[in-house]
């Protein structure tokens, strides 16, 4: 036994000083992870023509057939056809990225030599990436040596093992036998329920001495079993910090691997999903890392050499330019409100202090003032019309409201005189000519026109419709009544149950004073004038695109059925409701750059290259923009174009 400990310490010594040389090692050679962009996937194959899988036949811009390869020119100036190699990575380290829905995914390989893996190790990678001038440490990567996880795992076994030892049972804490000893002395008639379950009071559990139930088994209790309990619940989080020394992270992971040492490289396809801005442009990624052997650091990994994803977004090619509506405007203009001027019975004054009066001819004369004052509209004249309610007879209340409406209309004369002689006297004091700008409202005398609605019945029609209080048979009743003559009506009412209400809540409310304002625009002569004026939701569809929000984009233009709206269904991936657009509009460079990143999406390569050299004939610039766009520079890159 004591030679196989001897073996056995030595073994470990050895492969601790293995392990030592290994980690010495990557500190002299700087060893670091990588991060890579993985190869791009390759193209479908052509199925269309019967030619070579590497060719295509398309139209130039003229109408001539034109072949395309994917080709090279070689040391000849010759144009060769070349296969596609199957790399696992490219050195290149940055790429476009086309936005879809708003996002981006972003997708890179991380990397770790043979060299820095070891069964003992734990390999902790970060990525973190920079953006809008701010850095974001991504979800970490773990890499995990299977000698290491062994470790972790017999940690946790020796935690739950210790958490095992808790005692959860009271009942382990007590000395049973020497109690039913003391209860078969003391108390036999209690102790002949030892195998009943029936619950006994504790006055039953009595014995000669008084002793009660709880008091019994307090003194029967092992206090050092107790104390010792207590004391491993206390100790757990020390326990636990004593055999795992290095706990599995939960949450927060992008993986968590164990590797179990195979020879090579390990890889891991990372992708993460960013959400556009309209001041994102390009986004950066970097790694950096640890190396860990148990709870010890033991190397610090570099931090790799970054790669850059720059966002092609198809916000930028929106048509910014606006839109306009062509708009009616009328010369005249009218506007109404109802104030409620309580009236004493039978009373046509106006009285200020009568009743709400005060705050009602206090609104009153702020929206004429509004009007009066207002730069764009004149005030020509103010029909004033007052109601009364149906109690008294026709006649009466016809003549009543039409001496109403005139007490008003001459007490709101009087107060456009006051306000005008007021502001007359204030431009004497300060020594102006005292005459009013011909475009003041104030300059002219308002027509007031007095009109009369003796009995308000429609708007009595509304109220009862709309009253809870009143029952359905009193509704019923007082719809039946809507033909008869208003003072036969008014009696036929009387009879109601509902009656009082109606006297009481809602004849008061029909004791209105109706205002219509008639206005005309300033310096307008005509009674009508055609203008043009921006869209103002076409101009927010526009606004929501360059701002990268496409599903609101798709909601503003898709009725207006032009470039932008189409614009917007391709950047939400909606390809076929974009197409249809396109196909309705003139061909343009830009409708057609878009028809080719269309096609190129479903695959149609030879439609795709046709449109984009259209594009290209019609406007150069789009031979910059198609290396930003995958979809296009895919093409450029696979069938040679932009060579010429």
């Amino acid at each position: 036994m004591k030679r196989f400990l001897i073996i056995t310490a030595l073994a470990l010594a050895v492969t601790g000083c293995g392990s030592s040389r290994k980690a010495e090692a990557l500190r002299k050679s700087s060893a670091s992870a990588a991060i890579f962009l993985p190869r791009e996937d390759l193209l479908p194959e052509l199925d269309t023509t019967g030619l070579k899988r590497d060719t295509l036949k398309v139209e130039d811009p003229d109408g001539r057939e034109v072949l395309i390869m994917k080709a090279v020119r070689d040391q000849d100036g010759e144009m060769v056809a070349t296969d596609v190699i199957d790399a696992a990575v490219i050195t290149a380290r940055f790429r476009n990225v086309a936005e879809r829905r708003g996002k981006v995914d972003l997708r890179f390989q991380v990397t770790v030599p043979e060299s820095m893996q070891d069964g003992k190790w734990q390999i902790r990678l970060t990525p973190d990436m920079y953006m809008l001038g701010d850095s974001v440490a991504l979800d970490p990567v773990i890499i995990t040596g299977a000698a290491f996880r062994r470790s972790q795992l017999r940690g946790y076994e020796h935690y739950r093992k210790f958490l095992r030892s808790i005692v959860t049972d009271s009942a382990y804490f007590r000395d049973i036998h020497q109690l039913e000893v003391f209860i078969s002395r003391n108390i036999p008639a209690l102790y002949a329920y030892r195998n009943d379950s029936t619950t006994v009071a504790d006055s039953v559990f009595s014995s000669a001495f008084g002793v009660t139930e709880r008091e019994a088994i307090d003194h029967y209790t092992l206090r050092y079993l107790v104390h010792r309990n207590d004391r491993r619940i206390a100790d757990k989080e020390r326990m636990f910090r004593k055999h795992v020394k290095v706990p599995f992270v939960s949450g927060g992971l992008k993986l968590d691997t164990v590797i179990a040492g195979n020879g090579g490289a390990f890889t891991y396809e990372y992708v993460q999903t960013v959400n556009t801005e309209p001041s994102l442009r390009k986004v950066g990624i970097s790694l950096k890392g640890e190396i860990y052997e148990g709870d010890k650091r033991i190397y610090t990994i570099p931090r790799s050499d970054p790669l850059t994803f720059y966002i092609s977004s198809l916000s930028s090619l929106a048509d910014r330019s606006e839109r306009y509506l062509t708009k009616v405007i009328e010369r005249d203009a009218k506007a109404y409100t109802a104030c409620y001027i309580d009236f004493p019975t039978g009373g046509h004054a106006v009285d200020e202090d009568f009743g709400d009066n005060r705050s009602e001819i206090r609104r009153i004369s702020g929206n004429l003032t509004s009007l009066l004052e207002d730069p764009r509209f004149d005030l020509d004249s103010i029909i004033v019309t007052a109601s009364c309610s149906p109690e008294g007879t026709y006649p009466f209340n016809e003549r009543l409201s039409q001496k109403r409406a005139e007490s008003v209309s001459g007490y709101f004369t009087g107060f456009i005189r006051k306000r005008r002689d007021s502001l007359l006297r204030a431009a004497r004091e300060f020594n102006l000519d005292g005459t009013f700008d011909a475009g003041s409202g104030l300059a002219r005398e308002i027509r007031f026109i007095s009109r009369n609605d003796p009995e308000n019945w429609g708007m009595l029609d509304a109220l009862v419709r709309q009253d809870s209080m009143l029952t359905p048979r009193d509704k019923e009743a007082y719809a039946l009544s809507s033909d008869m003559a208003p003072d036969e009506r008014e009696v036929f009412l009387h009879g109601l149950e509902g009656y009082k209400r109606m006297r009481e809540v809602l004849y008061p409310k029909l004791r209105t004073v109706k205002f219509d304002f008639h206005l005309h625009r300033k310096g307008m002569i005509k009674d009508t004038v055609h203008t043009t004026v921006i869209d103002s939701v076409y101009s927010e569809g526009v606004q929501a695109l360059l701002d990268h929000d496409y599903e609101k984009a798709v909601t503003l233009l898709r009725p207006y059925h032009d470039y932008n709206s189409a614009v917007a269904f391709c950047a939400m991936d909606y390809n076929s409701s974009a197409m249809e657009i396109l196909d309705s509009l003139e061909e343009t460079a830009k409708t057609d750059y878009m028809m080719a990143l269309i096609f190129a999406r479903k695959g149609d390569d030879r439609s795709a290259v046709e449109r984009y050299l259209r594009a290209v004939r019609m406007d150069p610039s789009f031979i910059h923009r198609g290396n930003l766009d995958p979809e296009i520079s895919r093409l450029i890159k696979d069938y040679g174009l932009n060579k010429e």
